[in-house]
């Protein structure tokens, strides 16, 4: 998979201001105001930015927090797991591998079979119907 470079004015042209946001400035939106947190349709949630199929449905749970949910990603390769130090705590953050899009945080305290909690803003997802 080749990598997707762009300079950041051609990402500020290519996303909405919230995408732009989330994706590049490693922003968050707020709880419950995403367009999948609630979405239970049959499908590939896809990087925003890219458009790497990054999740699927059938991994995606409810876990009250307000954001899209998954206990595991499509492939391993396809997402970035790093430290983030950032705001006096530490956690996972999770970024897309063909892009460098920030996607959220990844928590140890998701249900089985992983334990893996994906914690993913919409606004750096894509939804393709199953069909």
């Amino acid at each position: 998979m080749e990598k997707v470079e762009k300079k950041e004015q051609d990402w500020k042209e290519a996303l909405t201001p919230e995408q732009y946001h989330v994706l590049r400035e490693k922003g968050t939106e707020r709880a419950f105001t995403g367009k999948y947190w609630n979405l239970k349709d049959d499908g590939t949630y896809l990087c925003s930015g890219c458009g790497t199929e990054l999740f699927n449905s059938e991994t995606k749970f409810d876990s009250g927090c307000g954001w899209p949910s998954f206990y595991d990603g499509l492939d391993k390769d396809k997402i970035v797991e790093t430290v983030d130090n950032t705001f006096g705590m530490q956690r996972v953050e999770v970024t897309c591998a063909n892009c460098g899009g920030h996607l959220g945080h990844v928590f140890p305290d998701g249900p089985r079979p992983t334990g893996l909690r994906y914690c993913i803003n919409s606004a750096s997802l894509d939804f393709k119907p199953k069909s």
